[in-house]
């Protein structure tokens, strides 16, 4: 089994990955740079599963991840994995933090430690990066008075130290990971967590039918998000995550939900790994 995960290695989500992995035999896990060309792979053969962060319990959504799954391609989703985010300022041995001058790091890192970065880094330039580990191998390979916002296992892989440990804002910190695979491959046992998007009419009420069935089919709506439509201003989708024991109420409730929208997606009926 073939397995791509956002790269490179020492990422979070490659920890998501080697997770995931444990209990497959036979299975390589393989970098991409990008969320998209993840999905893509996945979609057109390339890979078999395609790991992606989603959702962080500290800046909400990952956009580029949401909008590829309603939009781009058409890939269901077999499992979550949900991890405890751990960020921690790196850089080469024998730099202090107080010379540091530029700090690097994932878009999400550096907003989930955006309150300890303003108080202990106020002037130091914060510079994006496609990804944690990215940054790690960015400043290892750099001459500059630079730190990184990365993983334990990144800082390690690049031989960076770490000067600061666990500065995310909150310690409650998670990330949520999608395991992805090819539309058509999967058969919805209609149990645990079920994600769909639908689109209705631009009318009053309309999406307090939609929400209605979910409530007389009592099933227990954990996220609702609205995303723009892309082509036209004021226009929006709805993303919605929903729980039921029962198997025959989520069955019975999509049926009518795609009656009732204009637009409907079924992302996948999916159970959780913590860890």
């Amino acid at each position: 089994m073939k397995i791509g995960y956002l790269g490179p290695e020492g990422t979070f989500t490659h920890q998501a990955a080697l997770k995931y992995k444990k209990d497959i035999k036979n299975a390589d896990i393989i970098p991409y740079h990008h969320i998209p060309d993840i999905l893509r792979a996945v979609e057109d053969g390339e890979i078999d599963k395609g790991i992606v962060p989603f959702e962080n319990s500290i800046e909400g959504t990952v956009t580029f991840t949401i909008d590829a799954l309603i939009f781009d391609v058409n890939v269901v989703i077999d499992r979550e994995i949900i991890l405890p985010i751990r960020h921690n300022v790196a850089a080469k041995k024998g730099l202090s933090k107080v010379d540091v001058e530029k700090i690097f790091s994932h878009p999400q890192a550096l907003a989930q430690c955006r309150k300890h970065l303003n108080e202990e880094f106020k002037d130091v330039e914060k510079i994006q990066t496609a990804s944690t580990a990215g940054a790690a191998k960015y400043v290892s390979e750099s001459d500059g008075r630079w730190a990184a916002i990365c993983t334990d296992e990144a800082a390690a892989k690049y031989g960076l130290e770490i000067l600061e440990k666990d500065i995310q804002d909150e310690n409650h910190n998670e990330t949520r990971f999608l395991v992805v695979s090819k539309q058509g491959t999967q058969k919805f046992a209609y149990e645990g967590k079920t994600s769909i998007v639908f689109g209705t009419e631009n009318r009053p009420g309309e999406l307090y039918k939609i929400l209605d069935i979910i409530a007389i089919w009592d099933l227990n709506m954990t996220k609702i998000e609205s995303r723009p439509m892309k082509n036209e201003l004021g226009k929006y989708v709805f993303y919605v995550d929903m729980e039921s024991a029962n198997a025959a109420d989520i069955s019975d409730a999509l049926k009518m939900i795609e009656r009732k929208t204009k637009f409907f997606k079924h992302l996948g009926t999916y159970h959780t790994i913590r860890h």
